[in-house]
């Protein structure tokens, strides 16, 4: 692999394991931060003064701002760009305004995600995906995957990455708050929350040897498959109730998903899947007339 200069902008914890793992592997890393300092701790790296000169120093930049709008923000002082990659939180239609924004300044445009924490940056298994432009991609790709050996292109449609990061991370809250409450539970009773995690590790395995399943369900719409019915999750309602209630809890972040489960059974899909519950949520949500008047 050809050493190529690289720079990243932003130096938080992931910014500089970005600029870390680009340095180890040879590229010519040029760093800027908002607030000076920030790479006293990086070794093989050259802290621009200003975002202008760090800019110039490559012909690849890589933004790790928080934000799109920090981004732009940034380099708002920049007229020309040469290559962005953007690597930040942000919705579909952000990556959009953001590609645009890019092109009029002369950038070729690829925005991405990074499915990990700062410290597995540059591991074999490390997973960062990218949508935009697959020229940029082609010709960057080796450099990319200094990042993360999973690495890949998921289209030309410049949201596709923001797109899926939302679908992939929707399941990380509701795991860990279930997690969460799995370790109320057994602390109430003195025992440590840390017994859980060899048994948690194993029933997630068995949730990941369904999907495949469940995502077939989804795309040919036959909710027939699965052996877990809408019905059978529906039952459990009163079970969780009196789980929480005995223990002492607060189940309350369990209401929406109850909800669901009756609005479902109301619908007449007791005997489907659980997978049919997706019918429920790409329903769009009609306004109240009630709750409207005055």
């Amino acid at each position: 692999m050809s050493s190529t200069p690289v720079t990243v902008l932003g130096l938080g914890a992931m910014g500089r394991a970005l600029a870390a793992a680009f340095a180890a592997a040879g590229h010519r890393t040029t760093v800027w931060n908002r607030t000076p300092g920030r790479a006293a701790a990086l070794t093989g790296v050259v802290e621009a003064p200003d975002v202008a000169a760090a800019v110039a120093a490559s012909p690849l930049v890589v933004a790790c701002l928080t934000t799109y709008d920090a981004t732009t923000s940034a380099l708002a002082p920049v007229d020309r760009l040469p290559d962005l990659v953007t690597l930040n939180s942000g919705t579909p239609a952000g990556a959009r305004r953001m590609a645009e924004w890019a092109g009029a300044r002369g950038a070729r445009f690829l925005d991405g995600a990074i499915k990990n924490v700062p410290e597995a940056v540059g591991a074999p298994d490390t997973q960062l995906y990218y949508s935009g432009d697959a020229t940029v991609y082609a010709e960057h790709e080796d450099v990319l995957r200094v990042l993360g050996g999973d690495t890949s292109l998921l289209g030309t449609e410049v949201d596709l990455a923001k797109l899926y990061e939302a679908a992939v991370g929707g399941t990380l809250l509701p795991a860990l708050v279930g997690f969460l409450q799995g370790a109320a539970l057994v602390t109430r009773r003195g025992l440590p929350a840390t017994s859980l995690v060899p048994h948690t590790v194993k029933w997630l395995g068995m949730i990941a040897s369904v999907l495949p399943v469940v995502a077939d369900e989804v795309d040919s719409g036959d909710y027939t498959r699965l052996q877990s019915s809408v019905g059978l999750f529906h039952e459990g309602v009163t079970q969780d109730r009196e789980l929480v209630a005995e223990a002492g809890l607060d189940g309350r972040w369990l209401d929406p998903l109850h909800d669901l489960l009756r609005r479902a059974v109301a619908g007449g899909r007791q005997e489907q899947s659980v997978s049919a519950l997706v019918e429920l949520l790409r329903a769009p949500v009609r306004p109240d007339p009630v709750a409207g008047r005055e």
